[in-house]
C-alpha cells in the first residue's frame, strides 16, 4: 500500500513538473550554437539568428517568454528528455528516426544540403569516384553525417566535428578536402566570408527523404502535444500576417 501511494505521489509530481512550462509565462528552448545564420552569438554575446528571432516571435504570439538554453548537439535530445528545457529549436531536421524519440512541430524551414570545397579544387561533383581517398568534414550526429557515412564512408575518411566553426578551421588548415553542410550555414561561414575562397560542388540535395527528412521542426517530448499545437498555431499566424517573411528576409536572400 505504501509503495502504491509513493508511486501515485511520484506520478503526480512528474505531471505537475510537466505542466509547469505551460502554466508559467516562460518556455525554455534548447539550442546549439554557433550555427550561423540559424543560431549564433553577436560580438557582445547576445543570441541571434533565424531560429532565435522566429522562436521569440512565436513566443510573443503565445504571450510567453522564450528562455534559450545552450546545449551541445550531441546531448540536445537527451537534454529535452532530462527536462533541461521544454522544446528544441535548433535547425533539427524532421525524420523518422528522430520521430521515434520526439514529437515534431510543423516544418518551419526547409534548407538544402550542399558540398563546399576550396575554389581551387578540381572537383565538379561529389560522387563515390570523385571523393575516393578524400577527407570529408561533417557535424557529428547530423543528417549530413548519416548521409556521408552511409554513402561515402567506405571510400573516404569522414571527420566529425562538434560545431561548424571547428570544421571550417580544419578546412582552412587544409586538413579537409570538402565538407557537407546545410546550405545556409555553408553560405554564411564559407561563401560570404571576405577572407575565404570556397565554392559549392555539384548540386544541392534535398533527397532522399530517409536522410534529408521534411525540413526543420521544433522538437518536444511526445506527451507535450498541447505545447506543440500552440507553437504550430503561432507559426501559422506569423506566416499569415507577414512576420515570418520579414524574419526570413533578414537572414536569407530570395534564392
Amino acid at each position: 500500500m505504501k509503495k502504491l501511494l509513493s508511486l501515485s505521489l511520484l506520478s503526480l509530481a512528474v505531471a505537475a513538473t510537466s505542466a509547469q512550462a505551460r502554466d508559467d509565462d516562460q518556455i525554455r528552448i534548447g539550442v546549439d550554437v554557433p550555427y550561423e545564420p540559424m543560431e549564433f552569438r553577436t560580438p557582445d554575446g547576445e543570441l541571434t539568428g533565424f531560429d532565435i528571432d522566429l522562436g521569440n516571435a512565436m513566443c510573443a504570439e503565445m504571450k510567453v517568454e522564450c528562455e534559450w538554453i545552450v546545449q551541445g548537439w550531441d546531448g540536445i535530445i537527451p537534454g529535452l528528455m532530462a527536462r533541461k528545457y521544454d522544446a528544441i529549436m535548433s535547425s533539427m531536421t524532421i525524420n523518422d528516426k528522430r520521430r521515434e524519440q520526439v514529437l515534431f512541430s510543423d516544418p518551419y524551414f526547409t534548407p538544402p544540403s550542399a558540398w563546399f570545397a576550396p575554389s581551387s579544387t578540381d572537383l565538379t561533383e561529389a560522387t563515390e569516384g570523385s571523393l575516393d581517398g578524400m577527407t570529408i568534414g561533417v557535424q557529428r550526429g547530423t543528417l549530413q553525417d548519416n548521409y556521408v557515412t552511409d554513402m561515402y564512408g567506405s571510400v573516404a575518411d569522414v571527420n566529425r566535428y562538434s560545431t561548424a566553426d571547428d570544421m571550417v578551421l580544419d578546412m582552412e588548415a587544409e586538413r579537409l578536402d570538402i565538407v557537407f553542410l546545410d546550405y545556409p550555414v555553408g553560405q554564411s561561414t564559407l561563401l560570404e566570408s571576405d577572407n575565404r575562397d570556397y565554392k559549392v560542388v555539384g548540386k544541392m540535395l534535398t533527397e532522399p527523404k530517409q536522410y534529408f527528412g521534411d525540413g526543420f521542426g521544433m522538437a518536444f517530448r511526445k506527451r507535450d502535444k498541447d505545447l506543440a499545437d500552440q507553437f504550430n498555431q503561432a507559426l501559422e499566424t506569423l506566416k499569415d500576417n507577414g512576420t515570418y517573411d520579414e524574419i526570413k528576409a533578414n537572414y536569407f536572400d530570395e534564392s
